[in-house]
C-alpha cells in the first residue's frame, strides 16, 4: 500500500511536469468531446446545496465544471491525503461522490468502503473508469513498457464491469448500474471525429459489441 501511494504521488509530479491534459487525452477535438461527455455524466444529477466529494480532481479539469451546478464541491486528488481527507468528514456527510478515471488508481476495496461510509443514505456515486475488456486498455494496463510509454502509473489498472458490480454490492451499494461507453479514440484525426463519434454511439447500443467500449460509467446508491 505504501509503495503504491509513493508511485501515485510520483505520477502526479510527472503529470504536472509534462502536461496533464495531453497525457489524459483531453486536448484536441476528440479529446474535448470525450471530456464534455464525462462532465455531463458526473454532473447531471448535481444541484444547488448538495455536498459533493470529487475524488481525483487533478488539475481541476472537472472541478470547475462541477462547481457550475451550485453544489458545494470538496475536491481531493490521488495522494496520501485522499483517504485522510475523506476520513475527516463525519459518516453520511456527502450527497454524492464523483470522479473520472480515479478508482483504478486506488486500492479499490478500501476506497469503496470509505466512499460508502461518507455518503448519506440515498446518496449516489458517479464514476467513469477504463474498461479492461477494451483491447487497447487491456494492453496498456498490463504491459509495463507500454504503460510507461503512455504515461500511466505503475499500479493503475482497469475494471471488468461484472466483478466491479459484485464488489459494489458486497460493499453495501444498491441500484448498481455499470454501462460500457466511448468508442471514440482520443487521437482520432479531426476530419473523422464526427463520423466516428456517431458510429461509436451506435455501437454502444449493440449487444456484445458494446462490452468492448473504452470506458465504464458507474452509478450506485447507498
Amino acid at each position: 500500500m505504501e509503495e503504491r501511494i509513493v508511485n501515485e504521488v510520483e505520477h502526479g509530479r510527472f503529470l504536472a511536469q509534462h502536461g496533464a491534459g495531453e497525457i489524459w487525452n483531453w486536448e484536441g477535438q476528440a479529446g474535448r468531446l470525450r471530456w464534455e461527455r464525462r462532465v455531463k455524466m458526473l454532473s447531471s444529477h448535481l444541484c444547488v446545496g448538495m455536498n459533493v466529494l470529487e475524488l481525483g480532481c487533478g488539475t481541476g479539469y472537472f472541478t470547475r465544471e462541477l462547481a457550475h451546478s451550485g453544489a458545494h464541491i470538496v475536491a481531493v486528488d490521488v495522494s496520501p491525503e485522499l483517504l485522510e481527507v475523506a476520513r475527516a468528514y463525519r459518516d453520511s456527510h456527502f450527497d454524492s461522490v464523483v470522479g473520472s478515471s480515479v478508482l483504478h488508481h486506488l486500492e479499490i476495496t478500501e476506497a469503496l468502503r470509505e466512499i460508502y461510509r461518507v455518503l448519506k443514505i440515498g446518496g449516489a456515486i458517479h464514476f467513469t473508469e477504463p474498461n479492461m475488456l477494451n483491447p487497447q486498455i487491456a494492453i496498456q494496463k498490463n504491459v509495463p513498457w507500454i504503460k510507461r510509454k503512455l504515461g500511466d502509473s505503475p499500479d493503475e489498472t482497469a475494471f471488468f464491469r461484472w466483478p466491479l458490480r459484485r464488489l459494489l454490492k458486497r460493499t453495501g451499494f444498491r441500484d448498481v448500474q455499470i454501462y460500457p461507453f466511448d468508442f471514440l479514440h482520443p487521437k482520432t484525426p479531426f476530419p473523422l471525429v464526427n463520423g466516428l463519434n456517431a458510429i461509436g454511439r451506435f455501437l454502444e447500443h449493440v449487444p456484445a459489441l458494446s462490452e468492448f467500449a473504452g470506458s465504464l460509467y458507474i452509478r450506485a446508491v447507498k
